[in-house]
């Protein structure tokens, strides 16, 4: 049993109790902050430690990181245990470790594996998200009586007219919410974002006054389940058909123009590794034919996109009767797009774009924001092109 220690002390411009949004005393009041061992949600910890509130922290094993990861440096591994227990310790609060292994392995990497199998670009955070994360953390937390289950992610939760709403990060560098346009109004109602309207350096900052052993610990750059960013290696160990060659394929003319080493080494708009030269033009992935095992190229121009059919959607709250915008991938602008039917209860819609956009592909999140606001979003299974010949409006596996 963990003995309570006062936390440590810890300086910032918001006052530690209003970060959680909890009503009434918080000395009162348990929160469960799910921790990676990564310097977010340890401060995170930390802070609500400094609210008087009993804390406990879950760390979910999510993978063996030895064998599926072959480094120590990736979010959930054993390193990061490690971490997680020595800053609960030196906070003084409970910590515990379940091992969700098989959920991971079944609800994420088989889903990622399966997707670049049928020629899709797969999004391997925000399933996890949507399930270990948070439906199995929400339970936990639940199970233990917290009033609220407290993350580490960068996104912002405020109070609207008509309940809980989502939106951006204030540091546009960090913001995370296109991985959680997922979470559901009655999850939203339960968690808790501390950190979304901090600027990274200030979380840093607060690490170190906290004496928060991982303080300066790197962030993490890649999927956490993915060694250096070697995709294929991960998918050849749950398919192993996964290299299986077939055509290059011209878009345009239907000419066979080389060999592909496996449909997992190719992602819409790619461009280098094709190893087809002698061509009058540059050419791109347009689609992925899975069925036919073909790696389908074109011009740039057939990368463009004029919609998409985003399915399996989700809304937050309700959808203002104002200019709407949507993210494709993380790290792009939101663009003007308008939707063809209401979003959300699983139903599948329409999302038509202002301008062409490039790099569309399914597999891919549609993630709808008013202002900063997230609306929600879907899975794209289908592209619309703006040229005929890039044959990406066929419906995804």
């Amino acid at each position: 049993m963990c003995t309570r220690m006062p936390a440590p002390t810890i300086l910032s411009s918001a006052d530690p109790a209003a970060l959680f949004q909890l009503d009434g005393d918080p000395a009162a009041k348990k929160i469960v902050v799910a921790m990676s061992g990564g310097v977010d949600s340890s401060v995170v910890a930390a802070l609500a430690a400094r609210t008087g509130a009993e804390v406990i922290g879950i760390t979910l094993q999510l993978y063996d990181h030895g064998e599926a990861v072959g480094r120590a440096k990736s979010c959930c591994a054993g390193d990061d245990i490690r971490d997680a227990r020595m800053v609960a310790d030196r906070l003084g609060i409970a910590h515990y470790v379940f091992d969700h292994a098989s959920a991971f392995k079944d609800e994420v990497i088989d889903q990622f594996a399966d997707d670049y199998m049928q020629g899709r670009t797969p999004i391997p955070c925000i399933r996890c998200n949507m399930g270990p994360k948070f439906k199995d953390l929400l339970g936990m937390a639940k199970e233990l009586g917290a009033d609220c289950l407290a993350t580490g992610h960068y996104v912002r939760r405020e109070m609207g007219p008509a309940g809980a709403e989502m939106l951006r990060a204030v540091d546009p560098a960090r913001d995370q919410s296109y991985f959680l346009y997922a979470t559901t109004e009655g999850q939203l109602d339960y968690l808790r974002f501390p950190l979304g309207g901090l600027p990274k350096q200030e979380v840093r900052a607060l690490a170190e006054q906290a004496g928060l052993v991982v303080a300066n610990k790197p962030d993490s750059q890649d999927i956490c389940f993915v060694p250096d960013g070697d995709y294929a290696k991960v998918v050849r160990k749950v398919r192993p058909d996964a290299e299986d060659t077939g055509p290059i394929v011209h878009a345009e003319t239907g000419e066979e123009l080389g060999t592909h080493r496996g449909v997992i080494h190719y992602t819409v708009g790619q461009r280098r590794g094709l190893d087809i030269g002698g061509q009058a033009e540059p050419l791109y992935v347009i689609r992925i034919d899975a069925e036919k095992r073909a790696v389908v190229v074109g011009p740039k121009r057939l990368l463009g996109v004029a919609s998409a059919r985003i399915v399996d959607t989700n809304r937050i709250g309700p959808v203002p009767d104002a200019p709407l915008t949507a993210k494709v991938r993380s790290l792009a602008r939101p663009v003007p797009v308008t939707l063809d039917g209401p979003l959300g209860d699983g139903a599948a819609v329409t999302m038509h774009f202002e301008e062409p956009e490039y790099g569309v592909a399914p597999g891919q999140a549609a993630v709808i924001y008013a202002g900063d606001r997230v609306i929600g979003g879907g899975w794209i299974a289908a592209t619309e092109p703006v040229e005929a010949g890039s044959g990406a409006e066929a419906e995804a596996a």
